[in-house]
């Protein structure tokens, strides 16, 4: 058997570019905040006071890893959670002074490197990369939701 071409193989293309983001990531936006905690933050800051089950849902994570991030950004006092006045089991999610202005310091520095990472396109390929790629990730979602038993989604 021949070997496979894996630049025709999307997983590992996907791969690849997350390697490029790391990188990037650590060198251009931050060694301590990941990508995922900055999501989360972003959440945050676009709609202040979600549910931790519903930032996990805007950002992309599953139960388990929206509570540890959120459980890492409360540690570093970046977030607090508050009961909810009307459903008591719950808690309500704000950034914290310091995690608005961590935000803030980031935003900055994520769009440098979006600028990095995306220099090898033009702004017109920028724009159908952004397509097809959503495209996909919606999909992959799709399939992902469709997999996941019913108890875990209710």
């Amino acid at each position: 058997m021949a070997a496979v071409d894996l630049a025709t193989h999307p997983g590992h293309l996907a791969r690849r570019l997350q390697q490029a983001h790391y990188l990037l990531w650590n060198t251009m936006v931050s060694e301590e905040i990941t990508s995922p905690q900055f999501a989360v933050m972003n959440a945050l800051v676009a709609e202040p006071g979600l549910d931790q089950r519903t930032v996990g849902e805007r950002v992309g994570l599953d139960r388990s890893t929206i509570a540890e991030v959120i459980s890492r950004l409360g540690r570093r006092g970046l977030v607090h959670k508050v009961r909810d006045p009307e459903d008591g089991r719950r808690s309500l999610l704000r950034l914290t002074d310091d995690g608005l202005r961590t935000h803030r310091r980031l935003a900055v520095r994520t769009a440098r490197m979006n600028q990095v990472f995306l220099a090898p396109l033009s702004a017109e390929e920028q724009t159908v990369f952004f397509d097809l790629i959503r495209r996909v990730a919606d999909a992959a979602e799709d399939l992902r939701n469709a997999a996941e038993p019913q108890t875990a989604r209710g």
